[in-house]
């Protein structure tokens, strides 16, 4: 099963590999209407400009997640092993008999590898449809520069539908198809609600019940800034945003409930399985059922009798 994982997982990161920086899938070219509002809005320069940089924004959800989930799942390990009886630990053997896992180590590769896991496919989603339907964003007008003349554009109605309209930068051009729905704030929401269910589900400590909400909403607030930023700079549409959080938010509960169960299993530290021989000990305390000629011939003890006064 761990081989048939790896494969999952590699063949998820590949395809994912192929969606972002390969022209394997061509981007659906949508027609446009002359000096439509919608899409004349200014260009504020290439992502690397944004307020919010794809650099900070891949940083954050590759990087707090695995400090988070791995922090606490050491804090709560050697909080267990503490209390815990050192003879008493558990030894998960994972190849052979000479190759053996921490549990701790199990845990927080089980998790993070999960959330690896989805993100990729929240990446794979996001650029299917961005692929599929070719939605322009909000300054598409302003990067294509179509010659409105040739185009006989003399009518705002007239509908264009040419995929040589475009003048401008072709690269530029093609990222302003790929607006719907937004990447940006899938993966964001993604990474906040995974790393907040994580924190509501495996924290238990004492005090930590305001504690808890507030880190969770704050991640959140930060994954809608995320989405919200994009539409002020005119990158995406409300919609595009919108259908972002809801893929995103998605995949995350996805996984939290059905693949890593809210967080629970076995614990990291647990007693060892009772010896065999426990079986037999329970047999021997069954009680015994006489043989009807043990009862009957079976010397019988004397009948003493006690003078009363």
């Amino acid at each position: 099963m761990l081989y048939f994982q790896l494969v999952i997982m590699a063949g998820t990161v590949m395809l994912a590999y192929y969606f972002e920086y390969t022209d394997t899938f061509n981007v659906h070219v949508q027609g446009f209407f002359c000096h439509d509002n919608a899409y004349m809005k200014p260009y504020l320069g290439p992502e690397e400009s944004s307020a919010i940089p794809p650099v900070i924004l891949y940083a954050v959800v590759a990087g707090v997640p695995v400090l988070v989930i791995t922090a606490a799942e050491s804090v709560l390990f050697l909080l267990q092993y503490i209390s815990e009886d050192l003879d008493n630990r558990e030894k998960i053997i994972v190849m052979g008999d000479c190759c053996y896992l921490n549990p701790l180590v199990r845990r927080t590769f089980r998790f993070l590898g999960v959330y690896a896991f989805g993100l990729f496919a929240t990446d794979i989603f996001v650029n299917a449809g961005q692929v599929v339907t070719g939605n322009m964003s909000p300054y598409f007008l302003t990067v294509c520069k179509p010659n409105y003349t040739a185009l006989g554009c003399q009518q705002t109605t007239r509908f264009i539908s040419q995929q040589d309209a475009c003048t401008g930068n072709s690269e530029d051009v093609t990222r302003a198809r790929k607006s719907f729905p937004s990447k940006e704030a899938a993966l964001s929401v993604y990474a906040a609600l995974y790393v907040s269910m994580y924190i509501m589900c495996r924290v238990k400590a004492k005090g930590t019940r305001l504690a808890k909400p507030v880190v969770s909403l704050g991640l959140t607030c930060l994954a809608f800034l995320t989405g919200i930023n994009r539409v002020v700079e005119y990158r995406n549409h409300w919609a595009d945003v919108i259908a972002g959080f809801v893929i995103g938010g998605a995949i995350a509960v996805f996984v939290v409930v059905c693949v890593v169960k809210n967080f629970k299993g076995k614990p990291l530290l647990s007693v060892m399985p009772p010896e065999e021989s426990a079986p037999s000990a329970h047999l021997l305390r069954q009680p015994r059922v006489e043989h009807a000629v043990e009862k009957y011939g079976a010397p019988q003890s004397p009948i003493t009798y006690a003078e009363v006064t």
